[in-house]
């Protein structure tokens, strides 16, 4: 097994060969191309990667078990195993390319998001026509870009797969990955424009249906069962781990749906109460609108809905999902989720060593602060 830092490093140094290659291979086309990949390269650089991290420790604690595999089997899971890591963080890359064009985030991890990058050199290049117009496109195709070369890195990692059978069960799961993202973002985007019109005692369910796919499925358990898929792992292995990463992933969100209301920016790299000025529709929101009645209920959804918020009405959104109860019961329910994943983490049959990382990384998603 890899120590965590190694595996980090091991997974950036790939990134970056990959980067570099697609570079000189554009260089060929046209040295205009090479935003292309500067601005992704870029945003590849920072990051938790604890996606990764959950694939690699899935792996690695079941092959620990998985006995059928010969030593040379062994051996090729191991070379694999960064290259499938590497095509999480650049799915992971491509999807934040596009989600914060969707919810019009001028920032990503403290730096300027990558449609305003693109702004940026259409500014300072003085060209014709709308520099947000172009940024938009260019964002688009960079976030498109990516999503082709995660495939193109997944691709390649599986020419090593132990069996076919392997190769085959990871296909599906990266594939069912993709779908189900796809499918929580619309619902994402659906909600954040339709829920003034929807019916209020549904909130939350609704938003739990969107962070469910958005956020848990994709954040927690598809690299949890991907990395077991490869290492071989029997179907009741990775139903336990399946188990373990739902709660999990529902709490880490609960956990990013608080920041991004009452998080400080100097840590989250996001000004404070974005998700209010992008009318983010979650639980937290959920729980304080089904609280609010009828000319209250509707001035809220109207400043939710403004997405030109000053820092009065922050606050007072602030105020008002505090003083209706709504942060202390998404507090409660996030505790009562992170210890649920704790629980079921130690029912699961792995090695010892990915356990303990495991729990490990499980903590750090619970109480994170940015």
């Amino acid at each position: 097994m890899l120590e965590s830092s190694i595996l980090l490093n091991a997974i950036q140094q790939q990134l970056d060969e990959f980067c570099a290659t697609r570079r000189s291979d554009f260089g060929a086309i046209s040295e205009d191309l090479y935003p292309l990949v500067d601005f992704a390269q870029d945003l590849l650089k920072g990051g938790k990667r604890f996606r990764a991290q959950f694939c690699y420790w899935a792996w690695a604690g079941n092959l620990a078990q998985n006995q059928n595999l010969t030593e040379e089997q062994r051996d090729n899971s191991l070379r694999a195993i960064v290259g499938i890591c590497a095509a999480l963080e650049m799915f992971h890359a491509a999807a934040l390319v596009h989600d914060d064009l969707l919810d019009q985030s001028d920032t990503r991890r403290g730096k300027p998001a990558v449609h305003k990058n693109f702004e940026s050199l259409h500014q300072a290049e003085g060209w014709a026509g709308s520099k947000e117009r172009f940024g938009q496109a260019g964002s688009v195709l960079v976030g498109d870009l990516m999503l082709s070369w995660s495939s193109e890195i997944f691709g390649n990692a599986l020419l090593h797969a132990p069996t076919p059978e392997i190769e085959k069960a990871c296909r599906e799961e990266f594939s069912r990955m993709r779908v189900e993202i796809m499918a929580g973002q619309y619902l994402d985007v659906l909600e954040e424009n339709a829920a003034p019109s929807r019916d209020v005692s549904e909130a939350v369910a609704r938003a739990n249906r969107v962070m469910l796919y958005k956020t848990a499925k994709y954040s927690i358990e598809a690299p949890l069962l991907i990395g077991a898929a490869f290492a071989g792992a029997n179907q009741v292995s990775r139903d336990a781990l399946g188990a373990f990463a739902i709660p999990l992933g529902l709490a880490f969100q609960l956990r990013d749906d608080v920041l991004g209301v009452f998080g400080d920016p100097q840590v989250t790299g996001k000004p404070a109460g974005d998700d209010l000025r992008e009318g983010k529709r979650t639980v937290l929101v959920g729980l304080t609108r089904e609280t609010l009645d009828g000319p209250v209920g509707r001035v809220f959804d109207e400043m939710l809905s403004s997405r030109e918020l000053s820092d009065d009405q922050i606050r007072f959104l602030q105020q008002t999902i505090i003083g209706c109860g709504a942060l202390k019961k998404t507090e409660n329910m996030l505790e009562d989720l992170g210890t649920e994943s704790l629980e079921l983490l130690e029912k699961i049959q792995i090695d010892h060593e990915a356990k303990d990382a495991l729990r490990e990384l499980a903590r750090f998603v619970i109480n994170r602060s940015h």
